[in-house]
């Protein structure tokens, strides 16, 4: 069974709701209070009036309201999902430099959705999110230079830009790090290196790098020994954690496993 990689933030919760919260926190104190009538509607599930609380701001060029209107339009919040909506608010925050809404609005061109598909403009979004040093940004630099959309493929690049979102802490980037390793795509190929990167991310949680830390202990790659009961201990967590394909592994390997 092959080991995974991945794109951060294409899931609903990894790019429309974590980075919503994560985002509250580095707001400078006159934003805040700026905001605080939509985070007041949000907490209580009002996303009618957190709609009434942002459109204001959003016309005054507020770029983290714009942000967070293009966002509710995406995820049909308060509003009709409406993602030509999306695009076009969240372009005004991308315009001000808001590194978020430059990645939101690289995943709108990656996947063509209210705009046209255009896989060189998301990754140009992308590049410049991360040259600003956001770290979901740089590890979408890197899938694309991974995967060879929107630029020739070049896993070198992809590596560099896999690196500094690891370097930061980003549990997808950990992942997809060790997996460069793991293949030898990029970098000489290093099992010991792969789980070490891999290990970071299963170590927050990460559902994928929980998977492939479990094949990985399952095959003695990486790993001072072949151990088949923390290879099902670490699918057992990222079954837990909705990752699908191992929940089927662990029917393979122990019949009468209920999880879905």
């Amino acid at each position: 069974m092959p080991v995974k990689a991945r794109l951060a933030g294409t899931s609903s919760i990894a790019f429309r709701l974590l980075p919503v919260l994560l985002l509250l926190a580095p707001l400078a104190a006159a934003a805040q209070a700026e905001l605080r009538g939509y985070w007041d509607a949000v907490a209580r599930g009002d996303y009618n009036a957190a709609v009434a609380e942002l459109r204001p701001l959003a016309d005054r060029g507020n770029a983290e309201a714009q942000y967070r209107y293009g966002m509710l339009h995406a995820d049909g919040l308060g509003v009709r999902f409406n993602d030509a909506l999306a695009a076009s608010w969240l372009r005004r925050a991308a315009d001000q430099g808001h590194p978020r809404a430059l990645v939101a609005l690289g995943h709108l061109y990656k996947d063509g959705r209210g705009v046209p598909a255009d896989a060189h403009m998301a990754l140009q979004l992308y590049r410049k999110a991360a040259d600003a040093g956001d770290a979901v940004a740089q590890n979408n630099v890197g899938f694309m230079y991974a995967s060879g959309r929107g630029a020739a493929a070049n896993p070198g690049e992809a590596v560099k830009w896999y690196r500094l979102a690891a370097d930061q802490g980003l549990a997808g980037a950990q992942s997809n790090l060790g997996v460069m390793y793991l293949k030898g795509s990029g970098v000489p190929q290093d099992d010991t290196e792969a789980v070490k990167w891999i290990r970071r991310a299963a170590g927050q949680g990460d559902a994928y790098a929980q998977y492939n830390l479990g094949l990985m202990y399952g095959q003695g790659r990486g790993v001072v020994v072949k151990d088949e009961r923390e290879a099902i201990a670490w699918l057992t967590k990222a079954a837990d954690g909705g990752y699908g394909p191992a929940a089927m592994l662990l029917r393979q390997l122990r019949p009468g496993d209920e999880r879905q």
